[in-house]
């Protein structure tokens, strides 16, 4: 290996370094000052003090009156919204993808152009269908909201990733006497699995740290998610703000979604990269 190439990836080697530091660092102190309590919270330490760590914040939050239930709302909310986002962009990437009628480009820009509305546009009008619906208050008005801004999106990467998938397969299935249904969920689903497990976990990402729709929608404590909880835990003023069991909540929500990348990491870069090589 030449100097030049030893030297550019000595450089790469730091680029990357930097950029895992910057991502990982602000998660890294959460931890840390998850487990300090009082004034020791404003002293800056990088190291942690595995002698002196203090539990008290963690079982602060997690024996608190509304806190478990916020995580259950969560869980409940990102569940069914991936569900029903998944189930109707499969049927609808299945109809852009291989049924041929017109409009179909001018439908999928449409679908495109939604995703493109910030949320507190449409709020007012959302907040009305919702009122409309009799769903004020109820899990079920941020499951029809999160699905509504996620399926853009999963309809999108699905759309590309079926189109890549062999034609040869579908007429098989034809050919065997297979209806539409049967061809979607027993021919193209196990082909699909990369595809969906990147969409699925990227929409449960979103349900999961959705505040505005899950702030507006929602007024009893009971009915509250895991952003708004935490946002709650704030006090009047500066000299009041509980940044101990913030902390502490901070993390013990954002570990199950580090565990589910983890796990289906392999799954998530075959989604993303798929259709990126023709040949």
């Amino acid at each position: 290996m030449t100097a030049r190439a030893i030297f550019w990836n000595t450089m790469f080697y730091i680029a990357v370094a930097i950029v895992v530091v910057v991502a990982v660092f602000p998660f890294y102190y959460a931890v840390l000052t998850s487990f300090k309590t009082g004034t020791a919270i404003f002293r800056v330490t990088y190291l942690p003090d595995f002698g002196n760590l203090n539990w008290g914040n963690y079982q602060s939050v997690l024996s608190g009156r509304n806190f478990p239930r916020s995580v259950a709302n969560s869980v409940f909310i990102a569940t069914v919204t991936v569900i029903a986002a998944l189930l109707l962009a499969v049927t609808a990437s299945y109809a852009l993808s291989r049924v041929r009628f017109r409009g179909r480009g001018l439908l999928l820009m449409t679908i495109l152009a939604v995703s493109m509305f910030p949320q507190i546009a449409v709020l007012a009008g959302l907040f009305e269908l919702i009122n409309f619906l009799g769903l004020y208050n109820t899990p079920w008005a941020l499951i029809l909201s999160y699905t509504i801004f996620t399926l853009p999106f999963t309809v999108w990467v699905l759309t590309t990733f079926m189109r890549d998938l062999p034609v040869e397969i579908e007429e098989a299935a034809i050919v065997d006497g297979a209806s539409p249904w049967v061809i979607i969920t027993k021919v193209f689903m196990p082909l699909l699995w990369p595809a969906l497990v990147t969409t699925g976990l990227l929409a449960f990402i979103g349900a999961w740290n959705e505040f505005l729709f899950a702030l507006t929608f929602t007024i009893t404590e009971t009915q509250r998610t895991v952003p708004v909880a935490i946002a709650l835990l704030s006090g009047a003023s500066q000299q009041e703000i509980p940044w101990g069991p913030i902390m502490a909540a901070s993390v013990i929500v954002t570990v199950p979604l580090i565990v589910l990348v983890l796990v289906f990491q392999r799954k998530i870069v075959a989604g993303l990269t798929a259709g990126g090589v023709k040949g």
